[in-house]
């Protein structure tokens, strides 16, 4: 199992929590995925083997939020 912190701009309220980790969490391979609000960060627990980072920030670039 992997991990990775991404710094993340745009969120700011319990809805963009909901939507990162919501999208995030879909990605096959995704065992969990943690917003933090005040630091501006997304802890993402992944296997590397079905997931890339590049996939993780794909989906949260879609859901309108820019990783640092």
């Amino acid at each position: 199992m992997e991990q990775v912190v991404l710094s993340v701009t745009g969120m700011s309220c319990g809805h963009c929590v909901k939507a990162v980790e919501g999208s995030v969490g879909e990605l096959e391979g995704v065992n969990s995925v943690k917003v933090n609000l005040e630091a501006g960060t997304v802890a993402v627990e992944y296997k590397s083997e079905n997931v890339t980072v590049d996939q993780i920030k794909e989906k949260i670039d879609e859901e309108g939020y820019e990783v640092v």
